[in-house]
């Protein structure tokens, strides 16, 4: 997979605007703020690539300055984030969107995957490996137990949602990866 680095948001739009039907996902680079480096806005960089229909995904450290995101095309059955609902809202009404981007919202709305976070009949449950990663890990724990109730939630049912045990063994330790470094979980 690709790993580029872009600093201006114009030239990520254009890169999706070419790429955004052909490739299947790039990693971007991004400075950390000690660095005092241009870099792409995490905001600019999530917004193009939901107007393309593609959403960001895993966090890689590259190493004491640089880490990496994973951006790839949004899968049809993937689940909607209320804030990245709110952004392609947002996004519309600017006139950003375009018709890949609105394909799998109408894709979205169609299957139920546009509510499913939203349904009050989902239950969240604490997964028992969940738990024992958490155990041995107190960085992650406590980052865990600092979060909002809502957004242990969304830990919680990313991690319950797995369909196969090797996605939910894979998604427990990304999720011990983004709480040890203080990150958002990016619903996928």
């Amino acid at each position: 997979m690709e790993i580029m680095t872009i600093t201006i948001r114009s030239e990520w739009r254009e890169w999706l605007e070419i790429n955004h039907n052909r490739s299947t996902g790039v990693w971007m680079v991004f400075y950390k703020k000690h660095c005092d480096v241009p870099t792409l806005n995490y905001e600019d960089f999530v917004e193009e690539a939901l107007c393309f229909g593609w959403i960001d995904s895993i966090i890689k450290k590259l190493d004491e300055d640089r880490y990496i995101r994973k951006a790839t095309p949004r899968r049809f059955n993937s689940v909607w984030s209320e804030l990245n609902k709110k952004r392609v809202f947002r996004l519309e009404k600017a006139g950003l969107m375009t018709d890949a981007g609105r394909k799998l919202i109408v894709a979205a709305k169609k299957s139920g995957t546009w509510n499913t976070i939203d349904k009050p009949e989902i239950h969240a449950e604490m997964d028992p490996e969940f738990q024992n990663a958490l155990d041995v890990n107190q960085k992650a724990k406590s980052c865990f137990d600092q979060l909002s109730p809502f957004h242990q939630k969304r830990y919680l049912f990313w991690i319950q949602m797995a369909k196969r045990p090797e996605t939910r063994d894979r998604r427990i330790r990304e999720a011990i990866i983004l709480l040890c470094e203080n990150q958002p979980l990016s619903l996928k």
